[in-house]
């Protein structure tokens, strides 16, 4: 996957994109990153990316003139005489919440833009005339969309052959099957008093295997039940549920008893 950067501050990439799974992926070609300052793409002599909004108000807007050239230019440079058009996603509080879905759809595309925003906002102009999508990954505003440009990277990574080494961490990820993940434990055997379920330490792989789904279960339901209205469940996991139900003194959500 090829996925291209545009922001104000490309210096804070540098450290997240040598570093772990991310850094190794680049160096064995799975993943090609790379940064753009919007600065290269403007045409005053003092290099403005930002200005007073129309109408008043506080704060600083994002010129679309730079940025329009910025991404056309990226995108242009992304097609490598191959006619796959990167897809163009501007990471902004307004955009539709990252989630498991919207991960494996992305890491599905050949080609990423990633359009980091700054101080009140971009010009609506950008979104018009070249963004595909606003993605957000949370509810709250941080200073520009870089944090959760690398937020996206790592997830939408992990989803790439060859970026994480054991492919089975991946599909035992949380929300892989819109479950949570189910508890780790690794040596020593005890701590503080805490030791390891004895079923983990049975060498019977189906016994595993079937705890491990149980306290997926387990967690979602005390965790993230609202989950469990869309998680891949079959009559065994909804008995489960049951139990579980009735162990926690907890009720299933609603959307999960229409399933019964």
């Amino acid at each position: 996957m090829h996925i291209q950067i545009l922001t104000i501050f490309p210096e804070l990439f540098e450290p997240f994109l040598t570093t772990s799974l991310i850094g190794r992926a680049r160096e064995s070609g799975a993943l090609r990153v790379e940064v753009e300052d919007v600065r290269a793409f403007t045409r005053d002599k003092h290099r403005s990316v930002d200005d007073e909004p129309y109408g008043g108000g506080g704060g600083m807007v994002m010129n679309a003139e730079p940025l329009i050239a910025g991404v056309r230019a990226l995108a242009a440079r992304a097609d490598d005489g191959e006619d796959r058009r990167p897809r163009v996603v501007l990471l902004s509080p307004q955009g539709r919440r990252l989630d498991e879905s919207t991960v494996r759809r992305l890491a599905a595309e050949e080609a990423l833009v990633l359009l980091c925003g700054r101080y009140e906002g971009v010009d609506q102009r950008v979104v018009d005339t070249v963004v595909d999508e606003e993605i957000s990954i949370g509810d709250y505003v941080l200073s520009g969309g870089e944090l959760p440009a690398m937020v996206l990277i790592e997830a939408v990574s992990r989803q790439i052959p060859g970026v994480v080494g054991l492919q089975d961490s991946v599909e035992h990820d949380s929300f892989r099957r819109g479950l949570l993940d189910f508890p780790h434990y690794t040596r020593p055997r005890e701590v503080e008093g805490h030791g390891v379920p004895d079923v983990l330490l049975s060498g019977d792989h189906a016994r595993i295997e079937a705890w491990r789904r149980r306290e997926s279960l387990r967690a979602t339901l005390a965790k993230r039940p609202d989950l469990l209205n869309e998680a891949e469940l079959d009559a065994g996991d909804l008995e489960t549920l049951e139990a579980l139900a009735r162990e926690l003194q907890r009720p299933l959500p609603a959307g999960l008893q229409e399933r019964r």
